[in-house]
This record gives C-alpha cells, sequence and structure tokens, in this order.
C-alpha cells in the first residue's frame, strides 16, 4: 500500500444510509450527535447521511426522507465533511428532481444513485438532470459479481465523464473475491476514464481485503460504515479500514472519538444483531438476494436450515422440494378455538377444555406449537399450523410422537422456504390450497389458523392465547405484531364469520368476552 494513500483515496462512510435498513432509518437523536462529533474529527472525507425519496408505502423513518431542517442540522454538526444523500433510481424520475433536491443545495456535495444495471439507460436522464442542479453525482451500480455475464451497459458510460463525478462498482451480494475485484475494475477501466470507488458486503468477510484491493487497483473512493452497520449482512466497518491504514503510517485517528462511537454502535447492534451468518455466507457465495435473506433471519421464524434449504431451492431454481396433500374444504365443523402462543392459552386452559369437551362440532387450530403438550389428552379433531420453526417445536414439546393423532397444516405449495418436514409427521402433514383471506402473510401461523378455520366451514372462531405485546418490545416482536394485526383486521371482515377473543388480548378491533361467560 503506498504512502500516499490519502491524497488519492477518499473514504466515504454510509452509516445512517446504509445501517437504516436496521432501523427503519430512525437513530436516536444521542447516538447521531455522537456519530457526527466523530465522523467530524476523523479522516473522512464524505458522509451519507440517508435517502431523499417520494412518499412510498409503509413507515419509514427520518434519514429515509431526510427533511431540510435534518439536512440542517447534520451540516451544522459536520461543517467541513461533505454529505452525501442517495437516490434509489427505480422510485426517482427527473420530474421529482425539483421537490426532492432544492432543499438539499445549502447542505449536500454529493447525490449517489442506487442503480440496477438493466435500468442504466434510464439513470443516465436522471443524472443529467441532477448534474445540472449542481451537485457531485456517482453512480451505485448494483450486482458487481453478475457483471461479468453481461457487461453491456457499461458501453452506456461512453461520453460521461462531465456528468458522473464517481462511478461505485456494489457488490451487492457480498460475493466477490480480490481477483474479481481486479478483473471488474480492469474491465470498468476499458470503458471508461470516470474516479471509480467501491462498496463491499461482508457476506464472506471479503469486505477488507477487496475494498484493498479496489484501492491498489486504482479506486479513489471506498465506503465504509461503524461497526459494518449495514443491510443484510453488512458493509466494511469503517473503523476496521482507519485502523489498518493508521498501522500503515498512512492516516493518523483520534481513537478515543472512535472507540466511544464503536462503543454505541456497539451496543446497538446487541439489538439489531447485523453482521453475516451462514444464510448471508451462502447467499454470497453464489450471488443470490439479501433482501429476503434479512427478512427471513429479521423474523426469527425460520430455522437456519429452513433458509438454508429455500436458499439453494433458488440456487437449483426448484420451486419447492415436497408437494403435500390438500386439505380437504368441507363443512366439518361449527366453530374453532384457535390457539395462539401467549401465556393466556395456558393460564386459562381448564376453561378453554371445559368449552371443547364434549362439543364434535368445536374442532382446536393451534396457530405454533407453544401451548400444544396442554391440549394433547382433548379429544377434540386438532390442528397444527405450522411454518418456520413450528415443526421443530412441536416435536420438542411433544417429545413421544406416537401421543400425536392429529393432522399438521403447512402453507400452500409453493412455499417460500422450501420445506423440511421431520419424517415422524409427514404421513399426518397436509398443506393448505391457497391463503385468500389476506396478503398479509402466507406463512404465519395465525393466517394459517384462520385459513384453516375457513376451509372446515367454520362460522364461529374463538381465539385464545393472543395476549399481544407490551409498549417495550424488540424489533422482531413488533413486526409480528403488527403481521397479526394485519392478517386480524383481514379476518374480521371476513362476511358470516363471527370472530371473538375469550382470553385478554392487546390486539385492536378484536370483540372480547370472557371464556368464564360462555361454559
Amino acid at each position: 500500500m503506498k504512502s500516499n494513500i490519502t491524497e488519492r483515496v477518499k473514504i466515504l462512510d454510509c452509516t445512517l444510509r446504509d445501517g437504516g435498513y436496521y432501523t427503519n432509518w430512525d437513530f436516536d437523536k444521542e447516538l447521531v450527535e455522537e456519530y457526527c462529533k466523530a465522523m467530524e474529527e476523523l479522516p473522512i472525507e464524505y458522509v451519507e447521511v440517508g435517502y431523499r425519496s417520494i412518499p412510498l408505502k409503509g413507515y419509514l423513518g427520518e434519514y429515509f426522507y431526510c427533511p431540510d431542517y435534518v439536512m440542517k442540522a447534520l451540516k451544522e454538526a459536520m461543517p467541513t465533511k461533505k454529505l452525501v444523500i442517495i437516490l434509489d433510481e427505480k422510485n426517482i424520475r427527473p420530474e421529482h428532481l425539483e421537490d426532492l433536491l432544492s432543499p438539499c443545495l445549502p447542505y449536500i456535495t454529493m447525490v449517489r444513485m442506487a442503480i440496477d444495471p438493466k435500468n442504466f439507460k434510464r439513470a443516465i436522464i436522471l443524472a443529467k438532470a441532477v448534474k445540472a442542479m449542481g451537485f457531485e453525482v456517482a453512480f451505485n451500480v448494483m450486482y458487481m459479481s453478475s457483471w461479468k455475464e453481461d457487461d453491456s451497459f457499461l458501453d452506456l458510460l461512453k461520453g460521461l465523464d462531465n456528468t458522473i463525478d464517481y462511478f461505485y462498482m456494489v457488490d451487492s451480494f457480498g460475493g466477490v473475491m480480490p481477483k474479481d475485484v481486479k478483473e471488474i475494475i480492469a474491465l470498468v477501466k476499458s470503458k471508461t476514464n470516470v474516479p471509480l470507488g467501491f462498496h463491499g458486503h461482508n457476506n464472506l468477510e471479503m469486505a477488507l481485503i477487496n475494498t484493498l484491493t479496489a484501492i491498489e487497483e486504482g479506486c479513489i473512493m471506498v465506503d465504509g460504515t461503524i461497526t459494518g452497520m449495514g443491510r443484510g449482512a453488512g458493509n466494511l466497518r469503517t473503523e476496521l479500514l482507519l485502523t489498518y491504514l493508521n498501522s500503515k503510517n498512512t492516516l493518523k485517528i483520534k481513537f478515543t472519538l472512535l472507540s466511544g462511537v464503536v462503543a454505541s454502535f456497539e451496543n446497538l447492534k446487541k439489538h439489531y444483531n447485523w453482521g453475516t451468518n451462514l444464510p448471508y455466507m451462502f447467499s454470497g457465495a453464489f450471488s443470490l438476494p439479501q433482501k429476503q435473506v434479512m427478512e427471513w433471519v429479521g423474523m426469527n421464524r425460520y430455522p437456519i436450515g429452513n433458509i438454508l434449504n429455500a436458499l439453494n431451492n433458488q440456487k437449483e431454481s426448484v420451486e419447492d422440494n415436497i408437494k403435500l396433500p390438500v386439505l380437504q374444504r368441507e363443512k366439518s365443523f361449527k366453530s374453532a378455538l384457535i390457539l395462539g402462543g401467549g401465556k393466556s392459552a395456558n393460564n386459562h386452559s381448564l376453561a378453554i377444555k371445559k368449552l371443547a369437551e364434549g362439543n364434535e362440532e368445536i374442532c382446536i387450530i393451534h396457530a405454533g406449537a407453544r401451548n400444544v403438550s396442554t391440549y394433547l389428552e382433548v379429544t377434540n379433531k386438532q390442528f397444527y399450523a405450522l411454518a418456520g420453526f413450528e415443526s421443530e417445536k412441536l416435536l420438542n414439546t411433544i417429545g413421544d410422537v406416537s401421543k400425536l393423532e392429529q393432522t399438521c397444516v403447512y402453507p400452500p405449495f409453493p412455499r417460500n422456504m422450501g420445506t423440511i418436514i421431520p419424517d415422524a409427521i409427514k404421513e399426518m402433514s397436509v398443506e393448505l390450497e391457497a391463503i385468500n383471506f389476506t396478503k398479509a402473510s402466507i406463512d404465519s401461523p395465525l393466517a394459517l389458523g384462520f385459513q384453516i378455520a375457513l376451509d372446515l366451514g367454520v362460522k364461529n372462531v374463538f381465539l385464545a392465547g393472543f395476549d399481544g405485546y407490551d409498549t417495550t418490545i424488540d424489533q422482531t416482536q413488533f413486526v409480528l405484531a403488527q403481521e397479526n394485526q394485519n392478517i386480524l383486521n383481514d379476518a374480521l371482515q371476513i362476511k358470516d364469520l363471527e370472530v371473538v377473543a375469550i382470553t385478554p388480548t392487546k390486539y385492536k378491533k378484536v370483540n372480547t368476552i370472557s371464556i368464564y361467560s360462555i361454559i
């Protein structure tokens, strides 16, 4: 590594933008203040502070939209830094730019554009309009590991030297190796004289060596994030790059400031748990999408084996590996008890059993396996709605599979995760034909439970064990609570279906009566 690296390489930190994939682009004010103080004092030239975007569906936080007061405060906190925002090209058109970028002019130096190579021609039109507004422009072109398969988009770079200030190669899947970095940089250099940048993901823990290789091959700007916080497996750790360069006597670092902000983000990491793991490694090795892996891992619904099975199905272009008999749709029961995993299904089990016993018109549907063992001896017909971890939970809960004489029900074929069914329960397993009352989820145990009830001709649903969550919940619980609420909202709209909770619940809009009032 040459000693004049700081003269020819610029470091861009994009923690607030890339890290937002874990926090929904909301960060505590105190954390941002500490981050800005560190950035201002560290040898980092560019700081990417978030997205600017047209309104999109769903909640996306402060640093996804970066209102003008946010940009103003960030610039005041980092007056010597060149601030950057990024546009997601797939959502932005030239007619949006006046409203999106005019407020940025006092604060933002560079606008980066996240680009799918297939949309490169369209991105050029957008880039020219951004450049005309007076910003530096950088292309962040995704899916670097697939460029060698089709590099035709690079021919469009001709004549853009005065439009694009930086051309970034983004290892979206975290799967390239140093040899690939060298080859791709050589390829890009043969097409353009635009200065090059590199953004590495860390699925295979190659972000540092790939970044150093990119620098050696002539990239003049590279990215990092504090603690590697970023989408999926995350990015090159900014502190690792700075420490390495310091060890080579190329940078002077205020390690007190650096260690403080790193410690604060490490505390955040304990909550969100970013970084690589086996599914991210697999997706990186085979250039598979990270977005889906991040959702699967983040939901904490699927075991690692299921996620790897799903990724392997994608690699082999297989929709699913098991087709099951379909649960027959017939009017079999008048009422269904749908039991969730909340404590109330166990605490009030004697009363719930009293409601069911001796009434063959009531079936029991377990939306999850947590309370199954409590109801094993009940003679009513029982169904187990199984997705994700639930098959394994069921076996662990029961222990002796010979006690199981009921029906295991899986989501419709093909299942996104593929299917792993323990041999012990294959003979008693079926799948739903479809889930057609809701679009909130196709593999939620609650969604499966309601669809089972509908397919069996049920007219009355009693809910127990859907306690809901307190206000102090983690991100996974928050997502699951939202999902359950959306499913319940849709179920409550079903014509001729009466839904009532018979144990306490924090879910909204659900009518509640006491189990003790009806036994």
